[in-house]
């Protein structure tokens, strides 16, 4: 039977709050919202915190929203809102198709962006959305709010910028005219960790590449962006051949390991046929021919 180590409770109702009691306990406190990666963790006996600190009470962490010229989400926005929105379906639609493939109703219920991009798994579907869109994370302490570029917040597996008494309070994206974006992946099993995904991002002027972003997941130990692959692909005409320069950067350049979900060499294959898809749907919805 999987059974945690010994816990304390405490439920926060503010972010002032929460912020106090991760100063008061110190290393041996977890922040907990969804649950579903820190418990199964803890069952295992893979995390053992002495004091788990309930954020789900918290007011103002559960918005989807237009600030100025970016979109703002809150870190305790669940799986099925991301879904269901269509302010993310309007701008940009690789959350829509991440959300799609990510575990199942009951995960999607209760898990959150925040967990998501915190846990920082490198087979985590969001932190390579995140990676392929860019923008920010909002990071707040007792001293304040500090912003953190996308791209800098993962450190590696299971390591962020987050730092001691620190709190993920929101995720911006920036909104911008003539873009599409999509997400592909292959999965053992519907809900499934990736065997390898991609997602793409990109920015039209005319029929040529003004901006694109790529991130991968399940092909490396870090959510893997492939800056090569990105810059092949600005100032290219928007067809196949350009796509498939970027796709290959991205099956030479990633660094999947052989385990249970398959081989090197497959994962590698992958990558380079996902990032092909995810840019021609990110292309045709840009274009407006796919929504």
């Amino acid at each position: 039977m999987q059974v945690p180590e010994t816990f304390d409770y405490e439920r926060a109702s503010s972010i002032d709050d929460a912020i106090a009691l991760l100063e008061r306990h110190g290393d041996e406190a977890r922040l907990i919202a969804g649950g579903h990666s820190l418990l199964p963790m803890m069952k295992l006996r893979l995390a053992f915190p002495e004091v788990l600190i309930d954020i789900n009470d918290v007011p103002d962490l559960d918005h989807i929203r237009i600030d100025g010229d970016e979109i703002a989400i809150g870190a305790m926005v669940r799986h099925a809102a991301i879904l269901d929105s269509a302010l993310l379906a309007e701008h940009y639609p690789i959350f829509r198709d991440a959300e799609r493939v990510i575990a199942d109703p009951l995960v999607r219920n209760r898990g959150t962006i925040g967990g998501s991009f915190c846990q920082a798994d490198p087979a985590e579907d969001l932190s390579a959305v995140g990676a392929a869109l860019g923008g920010s994370v909002v990071v707040r302490s007792s001293s304040g709010s500090r912003t953190v570029p996308m791209r800098e917040f993962h450190e590696g597996p299971y390591e962020t910028k987050v730092g001691d008494a620190e709190i993920l309070t929101e995720v911006r994206f920036p909104i911008r005219n003539a873009t599409g974006s999509a997400y592909e992946k292959v999965e053992r099993r519907v809900g499934d960790w990736a065997v390898a995904a991609a997602g793409a991002f990109v920015q039209l002027d005319g029929d040529m590449i003004a901006d694109a972003g790529i991130g991968l997941a399940a092909v490396g130990a870090d959510h893997f962006i492939v800056p090569d692959a990105e810059a092949a692909l600005r100032g290219k005409p928007a067809i196949r051949e350009s796509f498939e320069e970027a796709a290959q950067l991205c099956h030479d350049q990633c660094s999947p390991v052989t385990d249970q979900r398959g081989p090197e060499d497959y994962k590698r294959h992958l990558a380079r046929e996902l990032v092909l898809r995810a840019l021609t749907r990110a292309t045709a919805r840009a274009r407006g021919e796919e929504s």
